[in-house]
């Protein structure tokens, strides 16, 4: 099939040019469709002997032939006919049920400027992409070596999101009252809607894929992970993501030492101790034995929790920005990219672009942000603080019960405020999800990281009040210390027994036993078969429920650890295996991914340094309420006004600390800060060159 763009410019047309590195392993790729079944090129300097498989389109079952072929002529048809410039194969024949899509050189080349990805020029400086100054960019020839596999693979779903129809039409195949496309509306999302496209992912690359699991997990290190290869092959969301676990994990180690030490070595570490009643404000008398540490243990612990995690994340700012320079990712343009697809609006004139595309009003958004959602938010907050009152009123009532009974039904009762609790916050939990997902639709984000920042804020003030709010009202409300030490250390251990067995045991026994059939694929089987086998494998979860486990091990770190000082020795035993569970899953158990280019892992961030701001609040106030500390404080005269007064000044002592180590320590190095001003000095000249201005 002959492409339909404009053959002049080669606009945006044809196939990669293969490097010699990689060639033997797209071969591997390639053999498996028959080359003379790809979409015609017509640009001299993007013709290649080979093409390398990128996406699958998972189509209907009963897919007509007329609508597959018109799918396909939009999928190569130029961009300024309304295609995506793409190659399209139609698999085994036209009756198939799927489409694989690759991409050309100058498609990719275009969108690497379109997305503001940094590549490496002649003079080996990381400078913004220009389609217009290409000549002096490194490997510029070579699609292998100037993008990565998940960039490519990002790219033509980039393209393929943003397939707009021009004006109004039928869908050919398709019901009339179901196929009709209004004027730029997106394709994809319609086609999904109405049925015919089942699933667009990327393929996997068996060659890479085996290489990468070698290097990362199946060795014996324990340290190091290959994040290099980790972002070419699976981008930027992976490759940030196992790049702060790895920072995260070696920041245990001095925590977990510090907890050793506080524990077996320091005096009256593990010693018992009063608690000290408190009537009227005044402290009177030692009443229960306690098993905390020392007055010295918990005040180390306190002021070493609240620098830490000041420090941990500061530092981090400074590793990811180092990344972001040698991924290329230090000059992201999203605000300029087409609109996500979800997208909606009136059709107008972009004021910034000049493209026509849906627009919608800032202040609309942020009325419909600051009047709905915000308040719809706090009411299912109130509902977890209220099933949280109602189940330690359930279990009152049935203690007391229990009591005058002593039944065994009185006894089996006691179970039944925690068993409705947990079902009350599962319920809860997944109407809240659905409600969070379908508000950030309705708030109508134009940029798809605007939309997934929003929406993951919803989702963690909610998963924070799951997971701290019964914490917080044992330590403030009931202060019970021995209590949380309890809890903390059981919800420590519990949970680490739970992951390691869904972590690690689980996916073994899934992939030794479930994905056998997988596995023994013959040689001499179909060759189609061996990509549309990779659509068995369940969509990837993506990573929201890992860094919700980061942060939640944060929190209890940097919240509570002065109440347990072992925290961190439990949670860097479980970071070691965490990182090679988590690449094990990726790599054998899920479709791979689509990863956008990212700079930083978001709004996670934000969260992080939020908890390490109330670290400083929760530990001056749990060395307040620490037995020792009472008793040290009643044999030294000291009222308890004035404790509660000195505990007020030195939170806002650590405080200012805080702020002034987040001052003093920059957020990026100064290397790449100076690479980084070099990058925009570099794209102000080339706008000014393009537009034949003269530069001063």
């Amino acid at each position: 099939m002959t492409s339909l763009g404009d053959k002049g410019e080669g606009h945006r047309e044809t196939t990669a040019l293969l490097g010699n590195e990689d060639e033997g392993s797209v071969q591997t790729q390639t053999k498996v469709l028959n080359q003379g079944s790809w979409t015609q090129v017509s640009c001299p300097c993007c013709v290649s002997e080979q093409v390398e498989p990128l996406v699958l389109i998972q189509l209907s079952d009963n897919i007509q032939p007329v609508t597959k072929r018109w799918l396909i002529s939009l999928i190569e048809v130029s961009e300024r006919d309304g295609g995506a410039a793409l190659l399209a194969h139609p698999g085994e024949d036209e009756c198939g049920d799927v489409i694989v899509v690759s991409a050309p050189r100058c498609t990719l080349l275009r969108a690497t400027e379109d997305l503001g990805l940094c590549k490496k020029y002649h003079n080996g400086d990381m400078v913004a992409f220009s389609y217009n100054d290409r000549d002096n960019f490194s490997n510029v020839d070579d699609m292998q070596e100037f993008l990565t596999l998940a960039e490519r693979q990002y790219i033509v779903k980039y393209e393929l999101d943003f397939l707009r129809a021009q004006k109004e039409q039928k869908i050919p195949g398709v019901p009339e009252s179901q196929g009709v496309l209004k004027a730029r509306e997106n394709i994809c999302q319609k086609l999904e809607k109405v049925g015919v496209i089942k699933d667009i992912f990327p393929l996997h690359d068996k060659q890479r894929l085996t290489d990468l699991c070698r290097n990362w997990y199946s060795g014996k290190q324990i340290w190091g992970q290959p994040l290099d290869s980790i972002q070419a092959y699976f981008g930027g969301t992976m490759g940030f993501y196992f790049s702060f676990l790895d920072f995260y994990t070696w920041a245990l180690v001095p925590p977990a030492i510090l907890g050793l030490v506080l524990t077996f070595l320091l005096p009256g570490g593990g010693s018992g101790g009063g608690v000290v009643k408190e009537q009227a404000g005044v402290m009177e008398g030692v009443v229960e034995v306690d098993d905390s540490p020392s007055v010295s243990g918990h005040m180390v612990q306190a002021v070493f929790s609240m620098l830490w995690s000041t420090l941990v994340m500061e530092f981090w700012k400074r590793r990811s920005s180092s990344l972001s320079h040698h991924w290329g990712l230090l000059h992201l343009a999203e605000r300029f990219a087409e609109p996500r697809p979800g997208f909606h609006g009136t059709l107008g004139i972009n004021p910034v672009t000049g493209r026509l595309e849906p627009l919608f009003p800032e202040w609309q958004r942020q009325l419909r942000v600051g009047l709905v959602s915000v308040p719809l938010v706090g009411f299912f907050l109130g509902m977890v603080v209220l099933g949280m009152t109602g189940f330690y009123h359930g279990e009152a009532l049935a203690q007391g019960f229990h009591q005058e009974s002593g039944s065994l039904f009185s006894g089996a009762l006691l179970y039944l405020p925690s068993v409705a609790h947990i079902i009350y916050t599962n319920m809860l939990g997944n109407v809240y999800r659905t409600v969070a997902m379908q508000l950030t639709e309705w708030e109508n984000h134009r940029e798809e990281s605007s939309f997934q920042n929003h929406h993951t804020t919803k989702v963690l003030l909610f998963t924070f009040f799951n997971y701290f709010a019964v914490l917080f009202h044992i330590a403030f409300y009931k202060q019970d210390l021995p209590l949380l030490r309890k809890r903390l250390a059981s919800l420590l251990i519990v949970t680490q027994l739970v992951n390691q067995c869904t972590e690690v045991v689980v996916p073994f026994i899934v992939d030794r036993f479930f994905s056998a059939p997988q596995k023994k694929q013959q040689e001499d089987d179909p060759n189609v078969d061996k990509l549309r086998a990779q659509r068995s494998l369940p969509t990837f979860p993506g990573l929201f429920a890992e860094y919700i486990e980061l942060l939640v091990q944060f929190g209890y770190l940097s919240l509570f650890s002065c109440v347990y000082p072992l925290t961190a020795v439990l949670l860097l035993l479980n970071n070691v295996t965490e990182i090679r569970a988590d690449a094990y899953k990726i790599c054998k158990l899920f479709r791979k991914p689509f990863s956008a280019p990212v700079s930083n892992i978001g709004v996670w961030q934000t969260a992080f340094e939020v908890l390490g701001f109330l670290s400083v609040m929760s530990n001056c106030w749990l060395l307040l309420l620490s037995p020792r500390v009472r008793e040290f404080c009643l044999e030294g005269g000291i009222s308890g006004r004035n404790i509660i007064l000195f505990a007020i000044l030195v939170e806002h002592v650590l405080i200012l600390v805080k702020m002034i180590l987040a001052f003093m320590i920059p957020d990026e190095p100064d290397w790449v800060r100076i690479k980084r001003e070099q990058i925009e000095f570099h794209s102000m000249q080339a706008l000014g060159q393009q537009n034949q201005l003269p530069w001063r």
